[in-house]
């Protein structure tokens, strides 16, 4: 009989340090989880902080629009495909174009491409601080553009009239 006691005894403190480690595991995996998602929004915050643009050198010849992005911030701008461009026009309407891809202009309306880059000297091909696109946007028929914004990835835009 006491050898039955013993044995009840030792499978349930068995039991309480199985389900201790999966409590303090479980514990210390959340914790682990939060720390990093938080960590992970912090750096989305300070990129966003660090992002700015500015719009200039606009003309609409027609059919359609060019006009230059500067990245006037800190930040690199890496994911341009990730950009939208509106415009406003005269019907008081916003208009979003597609991106189709650098100097892959095909024409097709209500799409907008990357022409050339200017003062690209560190990382040809990538929108770094400093650097400037040159952008056209394939209007649709009929349109008149007053406004255009161009808003990164990350949330930041430039808003410019015509």
């Amino acid at each position: 009989m006491a050898v039955a006691e013993i044995i009840g005894a030792a499978v349930g403190v068995l039991l309480l340090v199985i389900v201790a480690y999966l409590l303090v595991g479980g514990t210390l995996s959340m914790a682990e989880t939060v720390a990093t998602a938080q960590k992970d929004l912090t750096h989305l915050q300070e990129a966003r902080l660090g992002t700015s643009i500015s719009i200039s050198d606009k003309e609409t010849p027609g059919t359609f629009l060019n006009f230059s992005v500067t990245n006037t911030g800190s930040e690199p701008i890496t994911d341009l495909s990730q950009m939208d461009v509106f415009s406003y026009n005269t019907s008081k309407m916003y208009q979003h174009y597609t991106y189709v891809g650098l100097a892959e202009d095909t024409g097709e309306p209500n799409t907008w491409t990357i022409k050339k880059y200017e003062n690209d000297i560190i990382h040809p091909s990538e929108f770094d601080p400093g650097v400037k696109i040159w952008i056209k946007v394939n209007l649709l028929p009929g349109t008149t553009p007053t406004n255009v914004q161009v808003t990164t990835a990350n949330g930041i835009s430039a808003l410019s009239s015509i």
